[in-house]
C-alpha cells in the first residue's frame, strides 16, 4: 500500500495524477479549537467534476454520538494498512493534535471528554447544509448514495424504510446502492425502488431463478456533468443471503462477479464514458482487491465497513473513497476530466460537526414531520448509563456486552450470542437512555431472541466459522461484520491460524470451566437468519433489562485473549 508520504510524489509519476486533501488545513484549524461552518465547507473548486459521497447512514435522522473503532485489524496483506490503524497510531499518519476536534471525529481516545467538549455528529439537515453549499459552488455535483440508508432505527422500522425515504429524496441524491435495505423484504424494496427519482443501481444483483441481471436494477447510470460523460456504476452488498436472511429476499442473488464488473467497465468505456465511478457496498478491503483486478476504474466510493478516511487510498490508478456511517461525514470530490482520463483530484472528508454546521430549516421540518408520530414513545426514558455504550470493534463493544448481559438475564442462559454488526450510534456516561437509543442497537426485521441448547462443539463451530468470515487473508472471502459477541463466555482467538484452528480455551465465565464439546448448554441471541425463529423481540429484552438495572453499568470486557494482532 503506497505510504501517505509518498502519495502526491507517486500518484503524479507513476499514473500522471496529480491529488490533494483538504484534510490538513482542517487539522490545523480544528486544533486550534475555532471551528466555523465556513471553516468545515472551505473548499478550493477543482477541475470540471464534484462527487458528493454519503454511505452507511443506518436511518440517522437526528445528531448523534459515534465512537471511532479502538480495535480494527487487518490480515493478509491489509495487516496493517488503513482503514487497519486506530488511536495513537492513526492519529499519528494523518498529524492529528490529541484532543482535538480532529481527534474526536476519527479516533476513539477520550471519547467521552471529547464529546462533551465537541457535542453530537451527524443529522440529516445538517448533511442538507453541507450538500447545499457544494451545490452552490459546482451546481452540476452528483450526490451518490452508498447504502445502508433504510434501516436502523425506530421511525424506519415502523414506516417500513418511507422516513429515510422522504428525507433522502429532499436532499436530491442522483444514485444509490444497498445492502440492508433488502431486509424490509424484496416486495418492499420493489414497491419502494419503482417510486425513486433517482438511480437504483447493482451490476452484481441478480435474478436468482435465470442467473442473469435483475430487471428492478440498473446496472449504471449516465450522467453528464461538467462536459464530461460519467458512467457511475452500482455494487450492491456482495454477500447478501450469507450475511442477511435469504428468504426476505429470495428472487435475487448478488455476489462480488468481479468478471462481471469487468465487462460492465468495458461496456460503458465503449459507450463513451469518460470517467467512471463504481458505487460500491463492498467494504474497503473488498474494494481495494477489486481495484486491483478490474481496468478502468476512476474511483471506488466505498461503503459497508464504516471507515472514515481523512485522505483517498491509491490503487494504480483508481482512488478509493471512505466517507464513514451514520451520517458523521459527507466527502466531497472534485475531479479533473480532460480528454477521457482522470489528471487529478481534490478530496474533503467533511465532519458534520452538529453544533456548527446550521441545519437546513426545510429538511429539519421534514424530518421532524417524519418523527413526530413516533415522538412520544421513541423519547421514553428507560434508564442511565455510566459507561460510554459504543459498538465498533473486531471482538465486542459495550452496547453488545449490554445486549449479551440482557440476554443471559431475562432469558435465563448460560451463553449469550449477539451478531457483530457495526451499525449503532453511541452514548455517554451520564446520558439518559430513552427506547428510541434502544432500538438505535438492536432495530432490525430479524430481531426475535431465540433460546435453545447448543453443544460445546457447535459452539466453537460457529465461532470459528464467524472468525473465518473476518479473518481470512483473501478479502473476497470475509462475508461477515464484526466477530459474534459472547456472553458468559471466554476465549483465546489466534487469527493467524487457518479455519478451524483460531478459536480455543472456549471458557464457561460463571464455572471458570472449559466448554465440554459433548455437553449441551443454553444459548439466548437474537438476529438469526433462518426463517420462523420464535422469542420476543430484542428490543423488549434489552428494555426489560435496563429497566431492573435502572443505571446501567458496563465493565470492561477482559473476557478474549488476542493472538497475532
Amino acid at each position: 500500500m503506497i505510504s501517505r508520504r509518498d502519495f502526491l510524489q507517486v500518484s503524479m509519476a507513476a499514473s500522471a495524477l496529480v491529488g490533494a486533501s483538504g484534510f490538513g488545513n482542517w487539522a490545523r484549524l480544528a486544533a486550534q479549537q475555532s471551528l466555523t461552518q465556513d471553516q468545515l465547507l472551505e473548499f478550493d473548486t477543482f477541475g470540471n467534476v464534484s462527487l458528493i459521497h454519503v454511505t452507511d447512514i443506518h436511518a440517522q435522522l437526528k445528531p448523534i454520538y459515534f465512537r471511532e473503532p479502538e480495535i480494527n485489524i487487518g490480515v493478509g496483506g491489509n495487516k496493517g494498512a488503513v482503514p487497519h490503524i486506530t488511536g495513537a497510531d492513526f492519529r499519528k499518519l494523518y498529524g492529528i493534535e490529541d484532543n482535538s476536534p480532529t481527534a474526536y471525529a476519527l479516533s476513539y481516545n477520550d471519547f467521552a471528554a471529547l464529546g462533551k467538549a465537541y457535542g453530537k455528529v451527524g443529522g440529516l439537515d445538517r448533511v442538507a447544509t453541507v450538500i447545499n453549499s457544494i451545490r452552490a459552488a459546482r451546481p452540476d455535483a452528483l450526490l451518490l448514495d452508498g447504502g445502508d440508508t433504510w434501516h436502523g432505527s425506530y421511525t424506519c422500522y415502523h414506516t417500513a424504510g418511507q422516513d429515510m425515504v422522504n428525507v433522502m429524496n429532499a436532499l436530491k441524491p442522483d444514485a444509490m446502492t444497498f445492502h440492508w435495505e433488502f431486509t424490509l423484504g424484496s416486495e418492499r424494496v420493489r414497491e419502494v425502488v419503482a417510486d425513486l427519482p433517482f438511480a437504483a443501481l447493482g451490476a452484481n444483483i441478480f435474478d436468482a431463478e435465470w442467473d442473469e441481471p435483475a430487471e428492478d436494477f440498473e446496472p449504471y447510470k449516465f450522467f453528464e456533468r461538467g462536459g464530461v460523460k460519467i458512467a457511475v456504476i452500482g455494487q450492491a452488498f456482495p454477500y447478501m443471503p450469507i450475511a442477511n436472511p435469504g428468504w426476505m429476499f429470495p428472487e435475487y442473488s448478488f455476489g462480488i462477479r468481479t468478471e462481471r464488473m469487468q465487462e460492465v467497465v468495458d461496456e460503458v468505456r465503449g459507450m463513451g464514458a469518460e470517467l467512471v465511478v463504481l458505487l460500491s457496498h463492498n467494504g474497503f478491503d473488498v474494494d481495494k482487491k477489486m481495484a486491483s483486478l478490474v481496468k478502468g476504474i476512476d474511483v471506488v466510493l466505498s461503503g459497508h465497513t464504516h471507515d472514515a478516511l481523512p485522505e483517498p487510498v491509491l490503487v494504480g490508478e483508481t482512488i478509493i473513497i471512505a466517507s464513514g456511517s451514520n451520517g458523521k461525514f459527507v466527502s466531497r470530490v472534485d475531479l479533473d476530466v480532460r480528454d477521457g482520463r482522470m489528471m487529478g483530484f481534490r478530496h474533503k472528508l467533511i465532519p458534520i460537526f452538529s453544533d456548527v454546521i446550521e441545519p437546513d430549516k426545510e429538511v429539519s421540518a421534514l424530518i421532524n414531520e417524519q418523527r413526530a408520530p413516533y415522538e412520544e414513545a421513541m423519547s421514553e426514558v428507560i434508564g442511565e448509563t455510566d459507561s460510554v455504550l459504543y459498538r465498533r470493534g473486531n471482538f465486542n463493544g459495550t452496547w453488545d456486552d449490554l445486549i449479551c448481559d440482557a440476554l443471559l438475564s431475562e432469558r435465563e442462559a448460560d451463553i449469550a450470542m449477539s451478531p457483530g454488526v457495526r451499525w449503532g450510534p453511541s452514548l455517554l456516561p451520564g446520558d439518559k437512555i430513552t427506547r428510541e437509543d434502544i432500538w438505535n442497537a438492536t432495530s432490525m426485521t430479524y430481531g426475535k431472541a431465540y433460546r435453545s441448547e447448543m453443544t460445546g462443539e457447535f459452539i466453537h463451530t460457529i465461532m470459528e466459522d464467524v472468525a473465518d468470515n473476518i479473518f481470512n487473508p483473501d478479502p473476497y472471502y470475509q462475508q461477515g461484520g464484526d466477530m459474534v459477541r459472547m456472553g458468559g463466555l471466554g476465549y483465546r482467538i489466534d487469527i493467524t491460524k487457518p479455519q478451524g484452528e483460531r478459536i480455543s480455551e472456549l471458557t464457561l465465565l460463571k464455572t471458570g470451566e472449559l466448554l465440554d464439546p459433548a455437553k449441551n448448554y443454553v444459548v439466548a441471541g437474537w438476529a438469526s437468519v433462518n426463517e420462523g425463529t420464535e422469542g420476543p423481540q430484542i428490543w423488549d429484552v434489552v428494555e426489560d433489562h435496563i429497566r431492573k438495572q435502572g443505571v446501567v453499568h458496563v465493565e470492561p470486557n477482559t473476557s478474549v485473549k488476542v493472538i497475532g494482532a
